[in-house]
């Protein structure tokens, strides 16, 4: 069985598929796995299969991919965060088994996904991603899409993550310098990795580094999910290694930069 890291650190982001149908194993096995999934916030994020062709479903980045997962949510405090972090364990859950994703908020037709998934009043649909199998080449547009967002590349450890105060780098050792690592290389949208983490007092503290044309009236703040993403990660690391952590809401009121918002906490 691999580790958490190597699943980590061995996940690409799937955009060309080999253009066969999920086989019935794994298909029953991602419908068992995402009636279970949870998050800190106690959040419900209900995720739905949706066949291409049946629903007409494409996107101008993907090609071969003849299944999607939506996942849809209601309006409310803290739910892009739980979203990414619900989304995040399908997505491991699915390389784990051989099966590729990525998660697409932008470059497709919103109203037909949003019509296949019955977004209701008062629930938002921010990404859907393919899942199948990985052609076994990459198309020359994913080449090209991966090499102009550096998705091979992850910012340094001191830039992300400090101690007792912003920009003081942290020395992480041992097993939380594994989980950090795990949480570095969590993918984010066009890889910008928004998180920043201030360890203090016992106490990891999430923040957002927030960057431009990302909080659309249609999705909400994407930047959010990446936030989620990167805190599934990162209590999922704890997990592994058999660290008692709690994932609690309280602004430590450290000093922090402008453009950079307090989300979340993981206590240890």
């Amino acid at each position: 069985m691999k580790s958490l890291i190597d699943i980590v650190k061995g996940r690409k982001s799937v955009r060309t598929f080999d253009g066969t149908a999920i086989n019935e194993e794994d298909r029953k096995d991602i419908e068992n796995f995402i009636t279970g999934i949870t998050n800190p916030f106690d959040v419900h994020v209900e995720f739905l299969l949706l066949d291409a062709e049946q629903h007409g479903l494409s996107s101008p980045v993907l090609s071969g991919e003849r299944l999607y997962v939506a996942g849809k949510v209601e309006k409310t405090e803290y739910a892009a965060v739980a979203y990414g972090y619900s989304f995040e364990k399908l997505v491991l859950h699915a390389w784990d088994k051989g099966i590729g994703t990525v998660l697409i908020g932008g470059t497709m037709k919103r109203e037909l996904f949003e019509a296949a998934a019955g977004v209701r009043g008062g629930e938002m649909m921010p990404c859907v991603s393919p899942l199948g199998y990985p052609a076994k080449k990459r198309s020359v547009k994913e080449i090209m899409m991966r090499k102009g967002i550096g998705a091979d590349s992850r910012i340094s450890a001191e830039k992300l993550f400090f101690k007792d105060k912003w920009g003081i780098p942290l020395n992480a050792e041992g097993e939380m310098a594994e989980v950090l690592e795990m949480v570095r290389w969590a993918p984010s949208a066009v890889n910008k990795q928004p998180w920043r983490i201030v360890y203090k007092d016992g106490t990891y503290h999430f923040y957002e580094k927030k960057d431009a044309g990302f909080d659309r009236p249609e999705t909400g703040d994407l930047q959010k999910i990446d936030m989620g993403i990167a805190l599934c990660h990162m209590c999922m690391g704890l997990e592994e290694k058999g660290v008692k952590a709690e994932v609690v809401i309280g602004d430590p009121g450290i000093e922090i930069p402008a453009g950079v918002e307090y989300i979340v906490s993981v206590r240890v």
